[in-house]
């Protein structure tokens, strides 16, 4: 992305064409209306950044159809040296045509062609540069086929356009389409307004639009177009007076034959330009994040080094950034680009007696409202004003657009209203993310240190914890991941062609998932979840595709719509880490142990409920293998998904089973009030979860359950020594670093997944019930210990080992209740003189030790 210092925002609009209401597709769905197609191609245009080419920032829909494009915009155009009246010199028109041909060599390059090329669409930036605007109309449209007006001008089309005429498709279900114009098209409508530019008006003004096609296609029949052309505009004299290289370009431009005429890369290359090239340094996209090319290569520094540090009052450090921030920003200061259409008049609304339809009498007469001219063509681009998101941002001073990454004093911009800031930041997330100058601060913030990931890369966790802004979520979730590498690479090396057994389901799976979304529905979606997918499959031969994996898969694609490899790379670090095993051929055995391990999970934090899910029988298996399996993606719109991942990403494989809990204590009371077969129907319609409670909630359980409580054999491998700090506990503050740590002779062993199954209450090893008696502190004691945390329920821990043992040895602040004394064989606790005890401990973790060679319930950790 550019920064919008030498150009403004613009809006125009446009109609796509209505399908019919009665007419389905070959798989018996609804047609997929034309806007939505649109929306979809449009996508990659916002890719499309080259200093030639006005960028494309966002498209909207309407209703009936309508769409509104936002995109860089310019006052100026060819079509005000046009109204002067006055011949442009021939240095000048040699740098017009070459900037122009520098932007359709680079949109060329991408499979795009203009069509639309007139001199209201070649733009003039603040230092008089061309920039080519509306030129991803003729693709997002498919060639015209999605719209119900012409893409481009009559009176600069290329004769083998105008032959070929208007072909739309007889049958919507169908995907017939036009022969599509290639890249030479273009340089004869450069060269028509080369023309008009040197002889200083323009062309075909007299004439209708009729007569003006077929004039251009009787050229063919003449040598010398250029002097046919100068003759029946009565200008010979004017073309005559120009230099020979000048005459040589339009004779070149305006050949009338496709076969003979060259490309705009061609031309780039041709003599006419060997002196004016040498003003134009070669064009370098930056490099990406992800990338094999350093993002340094290109970078150059003024000669004047001290020119970097000089401040000046007056300086526009908004315009210094990207217009897709600038836009972002202008959208949450109250931006709407319907209303800026409708108050410049562009959008008319109509009575509803003006939208009633024609109707005919016997006689032929015909009564009613003509032709709705509102579904042609206007475009008329209207500029956005950002005095609004200027007045909002005006108390922000310049240091916050740039940030010290080093100072640790402070963890947000300092600025004028820092207090402000300080403020909103303890706001809720929602009401966080709609705040401008909020937003600015994170956004510059993650832009830093994004900008130099991996070496920021625990900045990142720690400012990630915060908050995430959404404009720069998918970035940063890569990061939080541990994406790198040339990931583009690697994914193109994939077979995503031949076609495997698993294509069928994944072509029934897609239609269904996430298709509220527009973007996601779009035949552009579709076709990318089909490549993502496909790729993932593909690459992992030892697991195979499960139902769910598509659900996984919409948070990543959506976030990385134009980066199909950052959307695959993101996904490929998610499965291991979260959900090893999960898509093996059987993974029968790492799915029951996973529920079995959240079923503890519920009974060690809330016991009551524990108890009433499994008397009348509701267990994990019924409701919550959807949630684990797509972590959480089956269940929640992407809107919910993306604030639960946010945090999710924080945390280690273990997090999910505390966002189950937090949810059914949500839902806790109405879950006790019911039985069997309302809870099945609740869950069948799952009610609206408050995400922002449940991922605060989730937090909490995180920091209190110890970390062997939610141990699974099944689960991928600890780091090994040295690759992370292994001592770390999981009940110290929800952090970043935190991962599986390896094994010690402290650790919980494994036991069969029978016998886990048979044990209502999780396990923990020693080293955690070390780390909750450092915690805590002596459970005797009735003053409270200082701690670091929040204040959390008090340790008990019983010993239920005979009286001698416990005499020998045992735990200090201990309690000693024997087994036999205490415990029915079955493991249930009786009255005995322990009870009041254990009652007064009601709501504190309790711990239970023995011999575990003794006693089946030695170890276990239960909350009473």
């Amino acid at each position: 992305m550019f920064p919008l210092k030498d150009t403004e925002m613009g809006a125009s609009t446009f109609f796509a064409s209505a399908l019919p209401h009665d007419v389905c597709g070959s798989n018996g769905l609804p047609l997929t209306p034309n806007s939505i197609k649109i929306l979809g191609r449009f996508q990659i245009l916002k890719t499309m950044t080259h200093p030639r080419l006005c960028q494309y920032v966002d498209i909207t829909r309407g209703k009936h159809e309508r769409l509104v494009v936002a995109a860089e915009h310019c006052e100026r155009s060819l079509e005000d040296l046009l109204r002067e009246r006055k011949p442009v010199s021939s240095l000048r028109i040699l740098c017009i045509a070459y900037e122009v041909l520098q932007g359709l060599q680079y949109m060329n390059k991408h499979g795009m062609v203009h069509r639309a090329l007139s001199p209201c669409n070649i733009l003039l930036d603040r230092k008089g540069h061309v920039k080519l605007a509306k030129f991803g109309l003729y693709h997002m449209t498919a060639q015209g086929i999605d719209v119900d007006f012409p893409i481009g001008y009559p009176s600069y089309l290329a004769p083998e356009v105008i032959a070929q005429g208007i072909v739309k498709p007889s049958d919507h279900t169908q995907c017939e389409k036009p022969l599509p114009s290639g890249p030479k098209s273009d340089l004869w409508s450069l060269g028509i307004i080369l023309f008009e530019l040197c002889m200083g008006r323009k062309l075909f003004q007299s004439l209708e639009i009729a007569e003006r096609l077929k004039f251009i296609i009787m050229l063919g029949c003449v040598d010398d177009i250029v002097t046919v052309l100068a003759e029946e505009h009565g200008c010979l004299d004017i073309i005559k007076d120009l230099p020979e290289n000048t005459i040589d370009l339009l004779k070149k431009c305006l050949t009338f034959q496709p076969s003979k005429r060259p490309t705009p890369e061609e031309l780039l290359h041709d003599s006419l330009f060997s002196e004016v090239s040498l003003a134009y340094p070669p064009f370098h996209k930056p490099a990406g994040l992800f990338s094999s090319s350093p993002r340094c290569a290109n970078l150059t520094l003024p000669e004047d080094i001290s020119q970097l540090c000089k401040v000046d009052e007056d300086s526009d450090y908004l315009a210094e950034r990207s217009i897709e921030e600038v836009y972002y920003l202008w959208c949450l200061a109250g931006g709407d680009l319907e209303k800026e259409l409708v108050n410049k008049e562009i959008i008319r609304s109509k009575p509803p007696v003006c939208t009633l339809p024609n109707f005919l009498l016997e006689d032929g007469e015909s009564f009613g409202q003509g032709r709705d001219r509102s579904s042609l063509l206007d475009d008329t681009t209207v500029t956005l004003s950002l005095c609004q998101l200027r007045n909002r941002l005006k108390d922000v001073g310049g240091e916050a657009f740039y940030p010290l990454l080093e100072d640790d004093q402070s963890t947000l911009p300092h600025s004028n209203s820092s207090n402000e800031l300080s403020a909103a930041a303890s706001l809720p997330l929602i009401i966080r993310e709609r705040d401008t100058e909020y937003q600015l601060n994170r956004i510059v913030l993650f832009d830093r240190l994004l900008k130099a990931y991996p070496y920021k890369k625990n900045q990142i966790w720690k400012e990630a914890r915060v908050d995430i802004p959404p404009l720069l979520r998918g970035i940063t979730w890569a990061a939080l991941l541990g994406v790198e590498g040339a990931i583009q690479a690697k994914y193109d090396a994939i077979d995503k062609d031949t076609p495997i057994p698993t294509d069928r389901q994944i072509e029934v799976d897609i239609p269904r998932c996430h298709q509220y979304d527009e973007l996601l529905s779009s035949p552009e979606g579709h076709a990318k979840f089909r490549r993502v997918l496909k790729a993932w499959v593909v690459s992992h031969p030892d697991l195979v595709y499960w139902q769910g994996l598509d659900s996984l898969c919409a948070p990543f694609l959506y976030l990385n719509f134009n980066n199909e490899a950052l959307a695959y790379a993101c996904m490929s670090a998610f499965i291991p880490k979260y959900l090893y095993n999960f898509f093996l051929k059987d993974n029968s055995h790492v799915i029951q142990e996973y529920l079995t391990v959240f079923s503890q999970m519920i009974a060690f934090h809330d016991p009551e409920l524990s108890n009433h899910l499994n008397d009348i029988g509701f267990i994990p298996d019924l409701y919550a293998i959807p949630w684990f399996l797509t972590m959480f993606t089956h269940v929640f719109p992407l809107h919910k998904i993306f604030h639960l991942w946010d945090t999710l990403l924080l945390g280690n494989s273990s997090f999910p089973f505390c966002i189950g809990v937090a949810i059914l204590q949500q839902l806790r009371d109405r879950l006790l009030a019911n039985g069997f077969n309302e809870c099945i129907l609740l869950f069948s319609d799952l009610p609206e979860i408050d995400i922002e409670r449940c991922v605060r909630e989730s937090i909490n359980l995180f920091r209190w359950t110890p970390k062997s409580a939610t141990y699974r054999q099944y689960a991928q491998p600890p780091r090994q020594a040295g690759e992370s700090n292994g001592t770390r506990s999981s009940m110290s503050c929800f952090s970043a670093d935190y991962q599986e740590a390896p094994r010690s002779d402290l650790s919980r062993d494994s036991i069969k997944l029978d016998d886990l199954k048979a044990e209502v209450s999780p396990r923990i090893s020693a080293e955690d019930l070390i780390d909750l008696c450092e915690l805590t502190g002596p459970s005797h004691s009735k003053t409270p210990v200082k701690k670091t945390k929040p204040s959390k329920p008090k340790l008990l821990v019983v010993d239920i080992r005979n009286s001698e043992d416990f005499n020998r040895g045992h735990i200090s602040g201990s309690i000693n209740v024997p087994f036999a004394s205490a415990f029915t064989a079955e493991g249930d606790l009786i009255q005995c003189p322990a009870t009041a005890t254990l009652q007064s401990f009601k709501g504190r973790v309790v711990v239970i030790v023995g011999n575990a060679v003794k006693n089946t319930a030695a170890g276990k950790s239960v909350s009473v």
